[in-house]
């Protein structure tokens, strides 16, 4: 009786990848609508794919930095249009989704390690950080600005970006941990999940549909920029009031 082949088991592995995925995901406390019904689902499906292919954690992630850069690149050096726009767009979520699948990839495989984070954390830096400078190369060179002052908003965008993504992670790191046996913590807030939208960095991605319209992009670039200043203030008075609290015996 012939056994059965490699090639019989691929799609069953793949399926029963999925399945432990769906069931090892991290609370959706804190995470936006996009993150929770779109970013995550893709990530799982990525993540169940390198399984399968039986890549690591840090090749996903690195495969996220090929995807994200491609698009970062393509702002600072293509003349925007529709089509580049599409393209940066397909780029960027996909690299997004990605950076979403190392971190499931690990929890399936039974757990990251120390330098696996910090891989994934320095591209989520790098990533920000190069995107608002990809913009401001791009209004350098082929944008008809109202006046040079606009090449100060993707600084300014840039500047608030990283402080939101850096003072999110130091507190998370900070912040007492609660003990087994403490007061048990509430569900997600639809509410919140669907307030935190403009802040996702996957909604961020979608203004890029845009840049076939100079001016349409520069306007919703602008607002939420205008979103992400008023969510810093908002983070940065919790995380302190956090931080500042007695610990809770």
């Amino acid at each position: 009786m012939a056994g059965t082949t490699a090639r019989d088991t691929e799609p069953a592995a793949f399926g029963t990848a999925l399945r432990r995925l769906r069931a090892a995901q991290k609370t959706a406390k804190g995470v936006s609508l996009y993150s929770r019904y779109v970013n995550r689902p893709l990530g799982r499906v990525f993540a169940a794919a390198a399984h399968r292919a039986g890549l690591g954690p840090n090749q996903v992630t690195l495969a996220s930095a090929v995807f994200s850069f491609a698009g970062v690149a393509a702002v600072a050096l293509v003349r925007p249009s529709w089509t580049l726009g599409l393209c940066v767009y397909a780029a960027l979520v996909i690299g997004f989704a990605l950076d979403s699948a190392d971190g499931q990839l690990a929890r399936l495989r039974g757990g990251g390690s120390p330098a696996g984070e910090w891989l994934d954390h320095v591209v989520d830096c790098a990533k920000i950080t190069a995107l608002h400078s990809a913009v401001l190369i791009s209004f350098h060179r082929f944008a008809e600005l109202p006046g040079e002052g606009w090449l100060l908003l993707p600084l300014g965008f840039q500047l608030v970006a990283v402080l939101i993504f850096f003072g999110g992670l130091l507190t998370d790191k900070l912040r007492p941990r609660q003990s087994a046996g403490s007061t048990p913590s509430r569900p997600p807030s639809p509410l919140r999940a669907l307030a935190l939208l403009p802040v996702d960095y996957g909604v961020f991605c979608a203004v890029f549909l845009l840049l076939g319209a100079p001016v349409l992009f520069r306007a919703g670039y602008t607002v939420l920029f205008a979103c992400y200043v008023l969510f810093l203030v908002a983070f940065a008075v919790k995380w302190f009031r956090e931080l500042s609290a007695p610990p809770q015996g």
